[in-house]
């Protein structure tokens, strides 16, 4: 299983950062291999994707949940077999670091030669600063939702 760990500071409050983070069907917006989102509920997902130039579907299900700390989730049906946590801490009033943590079953000769020389890190860390470059420029969250959800 490969793991991919990477941080980012944004010039938001912590706040404004979990919010947007929370707002799956913008990922698009930010995230370069999301084709679309559809949240079927507070805790499920629907990912359209393309990697490598393959599309693939799957769901996914949000595992925990806390305001301004953290998103967990896990892929539940479909194609990829992954699992992550985002973290936010408080940096100051007005700036927070994003860390986001993927562990994920590369498959195909070409998933796993990426794996090894480490481009799904190089596409994470490039998509973290579309968030910063997003939200930024924004400077406030395009919605929020606060619920928790236990692991």
């Amino acid at each position: 299983m490969a793991r991919i760990i990477e941080t980012i500071d944004v010039d938001v409050p912590v706040r404004v950062a979990y919010n947007q983070w929370t707002q799956f069907e913008e990922f698009p917006q930010f995230l370069s291999f999301v084709e679309s989102i559809v949240q079927t509920d507070d805790k499920t997902q629907h990912w359209k994707v393309k990697i490598g130039g393959q599309e693939r579907e799957f769901d996914a299900e949000i595992t925990e949940q806390h305001p301004d700390e953290r998103v967990a989730w896990n892929s539940i049906a479909g194609e990829e077999n992954h699992a992550g946590v985002v973290t936010f801490h408080k940096l100051s009033d007005t700036t927070s670091r994003v860390t986001v943590q993927i562990d994920w079953e590369p498959t195909g000769l070409l998933e796993k030669a990426g794996a090894l020389v480490g481009v799904d890190d190089i596409a994470v860390k490039r998509d973290l600063a579309n968030f910063k470059k997003f939200i930024e420029s924004r400077g406030s969250e395009t919605g929020a939702w606060r619920g928790d959800v236990e692991n």
